[in-house]
C-alpha cells in the first residue's frame, strides 16, 4: 500500500510547485477580483436608482396634481371674498409647467418618466449583481 506523503495546506492551495491551477490561481483570483468590481459598480447602481426612483416619482406626481388643486379650490371659491380670489388665482399662475435647468427641461411627465426608468435600471442592477455574485 502506497502512502504519499501529505503536501502542506498553502502547497495543496497554491499549487506552487506543481503547476497545476488550484482553487486560488491568479486566473482565479484575477477573475474574482473582476466580478467583485463588477459587483460593486451594479450594486451600487442598484441602490442609487432604489433611492432616487420613488423621489422623482413623488416629485413629478405631486407636480402633476398640485396645480388641479389649486385650480379646483380656486373655481369653487368663486363665492368667497373677492381679495381671497384674486390671491388665488395668483398663487395657480406662478406655478410653473416645467423648468429650465441647463440644458434640460423638467416636466411632471419627465420626473415620473425617468422615476420608472430608474426602478428598471434598478431591476437590471439587481439582476447584474446576483449573475457577477454567482460567478465568483
Amino acid at each position: 500500500m502506497d502512502i504519499q506523503p501529505s503536501r502542506n495546506l498553502t502547497d495543496r492551495l497554491l499549487n506552487s510547485r506543481s503547476g497545476e491551477s488550484g482553487p486560488l490561481s491568479t486566473g482565479a483570483l484575477v477573475r474574482t477580483g473582476i466580478w467583485s468590481i463588477c459587483y460593486f459598480a451594479f450594486y451600487f447602481a442598484q441602490q442609487v436608482a432604489e433611492l432616487l426612483a420613488p423621489l422623482l416619482l413623488i416629485l413629478g406626481l405631486g407636480w402633476y396634481i398640485l396645480p388641479h388643486i389649486v385650480n379646483a379650490i380656486t373655481t369653487s371659491a368663486a363665492s368667497a371674498d373677492p381679495q381671497a380670489k384674486d390671491i388665488m388665482n395668483h398663487v395657480a399662475g406662478t406655478l410653473p409647467t416645467h423648468l429650465q435647468i441647463g440644458n434640460h427641461l423638467l416636466t411632471p411627465g419627465s420626473l415620473m418618466f425617468d422615476g420608472f426608468l430608474l426602478m428598471g435600471l434598478a431591476a437590471i442592477g439587481a439582476t447584474l449583481s446576483a449573475l457577477a455574485a454567482r460567478n465568483m
